[in-house]
């Protein structure tokens, strides 16, 4: 058995899930103070949040993408 390409891919699935539980929870976070009427800039926050959303979801598509044999041949 091939045990370093083993620990390659559990790496790189730990580092995925854990990049994209940050990013959404990063982007609920923002979602919350950008809410807060006594916040400066709410709008940048609200777009910050949005991006980390979006990054979140490419993430996710980047996945799927490589996991369906059909998008990767």
């Amino acid at each position: 058995m091939k045990w370093l390409e083993l620990v390659t891919v559990g790496g790189a699935t730990l580092v995925a899930a854990v990049t994209v539980v940050v990013l959404y929870s990063l982007g609920v976070r923002l979602t919350a103070i950008a809410g807060d009427a006594e916040q400066a800039s709410p709008r940048l926050k609200r777009s910050l949040a949005y991006a980390c959303f979006g990054f979140c979801g490419l993430a996710v598509l980047f996945g799927l993408y490589l996991i369906i044999p059909y998008f990767s041949s």
